[in-house]
């Protein structure tokens, strides 16, 4: 008859696979000229990501919150973009600790439509204050067929 071992220990290791997460970030001036930067970035990026069918909302709603940056805040805008798990996550920071809120235009305004189309085209988006400012964030949909 033996009898087992004492002391000993079997482990069983299985790495566990984590989505890939992919990041980039850019920084403008506070100036008419980043909004279109800021839209040649995303769009740049996303077609290095391959993420091709993401771009134009993307491109459309980075430069709604790059136009209400530049609009109401001073000094550096700071553009990142993150996709991981399904979603595309873009953040635009400034200085303003102003937040602001989505609002209805009347017909006669030229303005004041940018975040109701951010609220209308996004899975979600919000606002968060920081230290100096604030970051305003909007997600979108990144298809189970990309693997990101």
């Amino acid at each position: 008859m033996t009898t087992p071992a004492c002391g000993s220990t079997l482990l069983v290791a299985r790495p566990v696979a984590r989505p890939a997460v992919l990041t980039a970030s850019w920084t403008f001036s506070s100036a008419n000229l980043s909004v279109p930067q800021a839209r040649h970035a995303i769009r740049a990026q996303l077609a290095d990501w391959d993420l091709h069918h993401a771009c134009e909302f993307a491109e459309l709603l980075v430069s709604e919150l790059v136009t209400n940056a530049v609009a109401h805040a001073r000094g550096l805008v700071r553009l990142s973009v993150s996709a991981v798990g399904g979603r595309l996550r873009c953040e635009v920071e400034d200085a303003s600790p102003c937040l602001p809120r989505a609002r209805h235009a009347r017909d006669d305004e030229e303005c004041s439509r940018g975040l109701c189309l951010v609220q209308a085209l996004s899975s979600g988006w919000g606002s968060t204050p920081t230290g100096g400012g604030k970051v305003v964030w909007f997600e979108l949909p990144v298809p189970a067929a990309v693997d990101v």
